[in-house]
């Protein structure tokens, strides 16, 4: 069993993750700030149903404040971190892009001068699948170079694989980065798409759709992220011993550091997407058709192959399976009466 920090515990992914790794008898030391980025009180109720865990310890504390992370690591003897903290989102990087600067780059050094100094097992971080911007040829692959994002937001968790790759080369820390890819469920994020598309159907309020429905997502249920990540605790990265420098490979190094794509590789069109949750809801959207939004792309599609080969990851969650238990979910706890 390991002692695990998880860093934005609370999060959406923090949280359903937390909890399974508790469920296998790991001690969790959650780490979350708890900001009003969105809705408090729906973190307050997941970091609720955490606290029913006996192994399950909580720090309110912010990345950013470097003493106060060195105390949780000089307090608690920990294996392994899980850094799911940071600021999220594409379009709030364009109104407050300090705040990235702050989370995302400031938060993740401090996370990487503790497992420098505190001598962790494996780091274990989130990237994203924004980073691959202005790219167009499908799926999306960690063999592929991803030097163009298109929002701040990608653009700093291009920085954070950087970062960790650098600190795997100079302190042989075992590094992961993970390259979600529109993750969605229960006790999902209000900032997301399909949770403001619930809200404003039931509440009879017209939903915008942007780039005029011609998107395209690879939507990956929670249980498969959560699942996919659980595979990977016993996968530290090693170094590559093919790894050719002249020709050198983006998603693995020389270093013990390695880079995947964690999504569902079968991106459904945004429409089809829509339509399954009018099916589940029981009620048709009204529609605003938009155009492309500053930060947004088109398509995103996961190249899982090696995620798969390394671990035996698959998803498993259909997108008629997963949306009917998000709206399940959604109106038990909105709609109680």
């Amino acid at each position: 069993m390991l002692n695990i920090l998880l860093t934005g515990a609370v999060g959406f992914i923090g949280m359903h993750l937390s909890e399974r790794l508790l469920e296998c008898g790991h001690t969790i030391i959650g780490l979350d700030n708890l900001n009003d980025y969105y809705d408090v009180q729906l973190k307050i109720d997941r970091l609720d149903i955490l606290n029913n865990y006996d192994n399950f310890i909580f720090y309110q504390t912010d990345l950013v404040d470097r003493e106060a992370v060195e105390t949780i690591f000089d307090k608690e003897d920990i294996d392994v971190v899980i850094n799911l903290a940071a600021q999220a989102g594409v379009r709030y990087s364009l109104e407050n892009p300090h705040a990235y600067v702050d989370s995302n780059l400031v938060g993740f050094v401090n996370i990487l001068e503790a497992t420098r100094h505190y001598k962790v097992k494996h780091l274990i971080y989130a990237s994203s699948s924004s980073v691959y911007g202005a790219n167009v040829k499908m799926p999306f692959s960690t063999e592929d170079e991803v030097n163009h994002p298109v929002s701040l937001y990608a653009a700093t968790k291009k920085s954070n694989e950087l970062m960790a790759h650098t600190y795997s080369h100079l302190y042989n820390i075992p590094t992961t980065g993970l390259r979600f890819f529109t993750v969605y469920g229960p006790m999902g994020r209000p900032d997301m798409a399909y949770f403001s598309f619930t809200q404003k159907i039931l509440a009879g309020e017209t939903i915008k759709i942007f780039n005029n429905g011609e998107m395209m997502r690879d939507f990956t249920y929670i249980d498969d992220i959560v699942d996919g990540i659980v595979r990977l605790l016993d996968h530290p990265p090693k170094e590559n011993p093919d790894f050719d420098r002249e020709h050198p490979t983006p998603s693995s190094s020389y270093a013990p550091y390695k880079i995947y794509n964690i999504g569902n590789n079968q991106p459904v069109k945004l429409m089809d997407f829509i339509e399954t949750l009018e099916k589940h809801i029981g009620i048709e959207a009204k529609k605003e058709f938009l155009p492309m939004q500053p930060g947004d792309v088109k398509a995103t599609y996961a190249d899982i192959d090696d995620l798969t080969e390394a671990t035996g990851f698959k998803p498993t969650t259909s997108i008629d399976e997963g949306i009917k238990k998000f709206v399940d979910w959604y109106m038990e706890y909105y709609h109680k009466d």
